[in-house]
């Protein structure tokens, strides 16, 4: 019988656990890999690319999952410590629709996961993460008949070289940078792609560590960037622009040349820019976490803004279905597809892109940034609740906000974006954690003050979310 907290691994667009012995060890990843194969095979796919992340665990994880596809007849390519954008990669550059990687993304130490995909530069849908539990559920096998392969192959370098065939910085200003990889697998390509781009590239914490000795791989922690803050100020650096990258590649956090935080909605405003000078009346998806500005930018210069659920699953899909060339989520996702790109979330090619737009603009990030409307916004914040309980816990707390507030108009795309006068609250219950995410935007520190209170005022009577928030920049 599987458990409950087995069952909750499997969630909105990919699966991630904890390392115990109801949820991830390497018996269950045998499992879960076995019943991926089933689910492949039923889509006439024989043939899959794995890569893992930096985590201590990771390997052992790697081992497994090749074991059962190679027992499922499956032809295995091995791309060993890698990224998720690299892995998106090597669909492409090794014709393999099938893919597999083994991390839980920004989730702290203790977790691990996998993100799946049975085409090119997407993965997984909710519905088809339910699939492949119910294949666990029933134990269902492949029947091939026949024993698989398994092959290494290195694909880092024709990563890096796609990379750099796709930018061009402008050799009279290149932005000098300080890059923060927090121990995890980032900072094994982003240096170098750095350095030949021309950059002068400063690195902290850029060689893989297990113990993540400094502080976990996520962008969205404020206080993991207060080094990255100081060495960008530092009077012998006086860096340019400083960017953080997650343990698996694929969200970036900015500070600008003064060590302020840019958000990564702004982020794909500047991406946005130069894709309506060059495509008047083209197509940006972004999540519902992202600032009130996109939207105002775009329906005044003659694009075409697409609010879309939180994930990068839904982003990409998202933009697959309404011909989008950019998509980009708060937390630190940016898609860049159309002419520019497959259209899968890799930060460190939007790093490269976002030096590229600095380079020819001639101009500080915070001056290119200034162009755009201005809110004042929150941090990413996080009220631990249990998985259990999170998604029923936000649809009362949904009723009770708009009971409260019958006026508004509001958004349930996401959970509940309740617009307010001068701004927005927003409550949801997070794809990847035990915890239920707000996120609150305004245009002055006032209302921002008294839209999170307004909040905090509900969720504060329920007792199945805990009183100490994470990450609340309103907490002092």
């Amino acid at each position: 019988m599987l458990t409950q907290n087995f069952r909750s691994m499997f969630r909105e667009y990919d699966v991630r656990g904890r390392l115990n012995d109801e949820e991830l060890n390497d018996a269950n990843v045998g499992k879960i890999a076995s019943a991926f194969a089933v689910f492949l095979s039923r889509r006439n796919i024989s043939k899959i690319v794995i890569g893992y992340d930096s985590r201590e665990c990771s390997l052992g994880f790697y081992i497994s999952s090749v074991n059962s596809f190679v027992s499922a007849g499956f032809e295995v390519i091995g791309i060993g410590l890698s990224l998720s954008p690299a892995l998106y990669f090597a669909q492409h550059y090794l014709d393999t629709p099938g893919a597999m990687m083994i991390t839980a993304s920004h989730n702290p130490d203790g977790w691990s996961g996998f993100k799946l995909s049975a085409a090119k530069s997407l993965t997984l849908s909710k519905d088809d993460i339910q699939e492949l539990l119910k294949i666990v559920e029933n134990g269902d096998t492949t029947q091939t008949g026949k024993k698989g392969t398994f092959r290494e192959q290195n694909i880092r370098d024709a990563y890096i070289d796609n990379i750099l065939s796709r930018v061009k910085l402008n050799p009279e200003f290149l932005p000098k940078i300080v890059i923060d990889a927090a121990n995890g697998g980032a900072g094994v390509f982003a240096y170098e792609v750095f350095q030949k781009l021309g950059c002068v590239t400063f690195q902290l914490n850029c060689d893989p560590d297990t113990s993540f000795p400094r502080y976990f791989p996520n962008p969205s922690d404020i206080k993991a960037r207060e080094l990255l803050k100081k060495t960008l100020l530092h009077p012998y650096i006086k860096a340019d622009i400083a960017m953080s990258f997650d343990g698996d590649g694929d969200r970036i956090g900015v500070l600008d040349e003064n060590g302020e935080n840019i958000w990564a909605d702004k982020l794909l405003l500047l991406l946005t820019k130069k894709l309506l000078e060059q495509k008047p009346g083209a197509k940006v998806v972004f999540d519902v976490k992202c600032t009130q500005a996109i939207p105002d930018y775009m329906e005044a210069h003659g694009g075409v803004p697409v609010m879309w659920n939180t994930g990068h699953s839904y982003i990409k899909r998202k933009m697959y279905e309404v011909g989008a060339d950019l998509g980009g989520e708060r937390s630190g996702h940016l898609y860049l597809g159309g002419d520019l790109y497959w259209g899968f979330d890799d930060a460190i090619y939007a790093a490269a892109k976002l030096l590229e737009a600095m380079s020819w603009e001639k101009k500080p990030i915070s001056a290119l940034i200034a162009e755009f409307p201005s809110y004042f916004v929150s941090s990413e914040i996080a009220a631990p609740c249990a998985d259990t309980a999170k998604y029923e816990v936000v649809e009362r707390v949904k009723s009770e906000l708009l009971a409260k507030y019958p006026d508004l108009k509001y958004s349930t795309i996401n959970g509940l974006k309740l617009y307010f006068d001068e701004g927005w609250g927003l409550v949801r219950a997070s794809s990847n954690m035990p915890e239920i995410g707000l996120v609150f935007e305004a245009k002055t520190p006032e209302k921002l003050r008294e839209y999170y209170n307004a909040f905090r005022a509900v969720l504060d009577s329920y007792p199945e979310i805990e009183k100490k928030w994470h990450n609340d920049n309103f907490v002092n």
